[in-house]
């Protein structure tokens, strides 16, 4: 391949990534775009019921009663609903208790230290607020509880307490926390097999957005590489994350009951059938767009027109929980697999496609297998390890967990220090909107600011005029529950949407436990502390130890490179023990994660500032697209009808001279590809051997990516700069 042909390709795909271009319906492939959009799916109403009644039931007692240390227990309820994100019982229990008594202790013991003044308090401040963004290194559930008691901090800071009055205060956000663990977990509990059936069904119902979108690029005349790289970055990269999320459910589900019950068993292994009919799509998709045979694209848009209402029925059924029509469904997978006598390859995909379709289908019938528990295969880590490993592991300013609790303690020291010398009824939002906005990562820092300032203004907007027409406290108070059930409901659909909902409970609330201000007058500072807090945090991202991501995408680059070497390895040199031991479906999940993990590098470096002219951004653009080629061929020779050039198959017949090429190319591919994993500098000489039809893409894809991340000479003159090596990184 000529060094000016392939430098021209490289920037023509990096043109066509920054614009989006390619499948209209893969909007994901765009990766300079902020990822802000509604999921109406995340709607839940039971959750915002809870909540109302968890925190809104205290409010309507506080009228009645007038004790004003019911305000503090309400909020204390209403924090604890914030902190619960859901999951296993066991897991929620353990947050949530934890959570309520380190709430009661922050209250109490900043309530008492307020009077001291800045010189006490913003040092101590300081290290609670380290330590609980640096939760974050334990999981989802421990970030989120770590955030909330930043809010428990910056509210007991609002005014001094006595000893009296902070063992009352102490006490009631106890009591709080406690009253909200008890609905959530046992008076109204919630199906603890319900999350992981959703996720489970937005697999199955990724993949029939996959198969709509493949279907749309087999009929269009005019779909060129750059439509089929948007649709392999935009849907696997949406699938191979919903399979992920999901996985971590079932895990996380069977490690809390310490056994792998009927219902998780059923969930892990429509999740696995799932993975089986993703891997034979993508290698589809590599059919189809290196045979344009106009015959074979009719039976395949045929197939895939056919599979993807399958595809939805069966994600209805698992999502609902609902049974099939197991004799219907039949007749329509077999409808499905009619016309593919003249082309076995085809037929051997359609086959595996449908048959996993089949099971999928089985498993939601009334008769369908229903496995008996087992133990979990691996026993849990001892809670030492659990707790210590994280925190061990992220302690190093190579961590952006760590580099991100440093900089939100150093970044919230003088915000403190202003909000104690100039005291106020709102400055507590200074405070929390500069710790929430805050993220690890640049991108998503500017995204949460976006989101929390456009939600706060409209929300506070919405929130005033519903103030200004509630005259009395018990009205204001009746408004609470619809307002609660709204935003709680909403914490799932978007940030930005969730933060609009909410912040009419939050003035409402002001006006409760702080009579005396205007709605107005509540909603202005409110949407006036957050503009002011989350540009001090979008600034701090870039000033203070940021994590500079083209860095971070040649790290990445160079894992995704060294995962799809091992893919190679694994399906060229021994196929068929591969197949048998797993280790092909390991060695194809490792690359489609490594890939992601590239993907969400690059994306937050594209919205970085200058980040995207970057030499090593463009390179790892052009070299993300070619290894989401090389992992497509390489599925599609696992799942080869007639794999006489797949690897295993032809080493192991005697083929004379055509064993001899395919054994030198294959050696080639692998070499090449661990080369480049390492440092690139050791590149493998072509074999002097024609090469075998079934891998003449494969290695015109490894040729490209040699090209892009090891440019000759005669390209020196037209790169700005020449990428670092990449194995000087993978060893960091």
């Amino acid at each position: 391949m000529g060094s000016v042909t392939s430098d021209g390709l490289r920037r023509g795909r990096v043109a066509g990534f920054l614009m989006g271009r390619g499948s209209l319906s893969a909007p994901g492939s765009n990766l300079a775009r902020l990822p802000i959009a509604l999921d109406p799916r995340g709607l839940s109403i039971v959750e915002g019921i809870r909540a109302a009644c968890a925190f809104g039931t205290v409010i309507l007692l506080h009228e009645f009663v007038a004790w004003p240390p019911l305000l503090i227990m309400a909020l204390a309820a209403n924090l604890t609903c914030f902190a619960d994100i859901g999951g296993p019982m066991r897991s929620r229990l353990m947050v949530l208790a934890v959570f309520s008594v380190l709430g009661g202790v922050l209250w109490s013991l900043f309530g008492l230290l307020q009077p001291y003044g800045p010189a006490l308090v913003v040092p101590v401040a300081t290290s609670v607020i380290f330590c609980c963004t640096y939760a974050r290194v334990w999981g989802v559930q421990e970030q989120t509880a770590g955030n909330v008691l930043v809010l428990v901090l910056a509210f007991a800071l609002d005014r001094p307490l006595t000893g009296g009055e902070a063992a009352v205060a102490g006490l009631m956000v106890l009591a709080g926390g406690l009253w909200a663990t008890v609905l959530a977990l046992a008076l109204w509990r919630l199906n603890p097999y319900r999350p992981t059936q959703r996720a489970v069904a937005e697999v199955w119902r990724r993949l029939a957005l996959l198969s709509g979108d493949l279907e749309d690029l087999a009929a269009s005349d005019g779909a060129d590489a750059a439509g089929f790289d948007d649709h392999a970055r935009a849907h696997r990269r949406g699938v191979r994350e919903a399979i992920e999320l999901a996985r971590s459910l079932i895990v996380d589900l069977a490690r809390s009951r310490e056994r792998v019950s009927d219902r998780t068993a059923q969930a892990l292994i429509r999740l696995e059938t799932a993975e089986q009919a993703f891997a034979a799509l993508i290698a589809l998709s590599d059919r189809i767009e290196a045979d344009r045979n106009p015959n074979r694209q009719v039976r395949t848009r045929r197939l895939l027109r056919r599979l993807r209402p399958l595809l939805l029925v069966v994600a209805r059924a698992i999502r609902d929980d609902t049974a099939l029509d197991l004799p219907r469904i039949e007749r329509s997978i077999e409808r499905a697999g009619r016309g593919f006598s003249s082309d076995p390859a085809l037929r051997a995909l359609a086959e595996r496609i449908l048959d996993r379709v089949r099971i999928g289908a089985k498993l939601s019938t009334p008769e369908g297998y229903r496995p008996g528990g087992t133990l979990l295969g691996s026993a849990s880590l001892p809670l030492r390890q659990r707790l210590l490993g994280p925190l061990r592991a992220n302690f190093t300013l190579a961590s952006p967990n760590l580099r991100h609790a440093i900089r939100a303690s150093v970044v919230t020291a003088p915000v403190l220090g202003v909000t104690l010398l100039w005291p106020g009824p709102f400055t507590h939002w200074l405070t929390i909107t500069v710790v929430l906005t805050m993220q690890p990562f640049y991108a998503a820092t500017w995204q949460r600011a976006l989101e929390r300032i456009g939600g706060t203004v409209l929300g506070g907007l919405i929130g005033a005029l519903l103030a200004s027409v509630a005259t009395t406290t018990l009205a204001l108070a009746a408004l609470i529950f619809p307002l609660s059930i709204i935003g709680f409901a909403a914490r799932q659909v978007s940030y930005g949407f969730f933060i609009a909902c909410l912040t009419p409970l939050v003035v409402l609330l002001v006006e409760v436990m702080e009579p005396g201000h205007a709605s107005w007058e509540v909603a202005g500072m409110r949407a006036l502390f957050t503009l002011l807090g989350g540009l001090i945090a979008v600034a701090s991202s870039l000033l203070l130890w940021p994590v500079w991501e083209p860095d971070q995408v040649r790290l990445e680059l160079g894992k995704a490179v060294k995962a799809h070497a091992d893919f190679a390895r694994t399906v060229l040199s021994n196929w068929a023990e591969a197949e048998r031991s797993g280790a092909a479906e390991q060695a194809a999940r490792a690359s489609g994660l490594a890939l992601n993990t590239l993907e969400a590098a690059l994306s937050r470096a594209l919205q970085q500032p200058r980040a995207g002219r970057h030499p090593q951004v463009e390179t790892a653009m052009v070299a993300d697209a070619t290894l989401r080629r090389i992992g497509a061929r390489l599925s599609a020779l696992r799942y080869a009808a007639e794999p006489r050039s797949a690897a295993g198959t032809v080493l192991e017949s005697d083929a004379g001279d055509g064993a001899e090429a395919c054994r030198a190319w294959i050696s080639w591919i692998t070499a090449t590809l661990a080369s480049l994993a390492e440092d690139g500098s050791a590149l493998p000489a072509h074999p002097d051997l024609p090469r075998p039809d079934s891998l003449v893409r494969l290695v015109t894809q490894v040729e490209l990516l040699t090209e892009t991340l090891r440019p000759s000479p005669v390209r020196e003159d037209v790169r700005p700069a020449t990428p670092e090596p990449l194995a000087g990184t993978a060893g960091r």
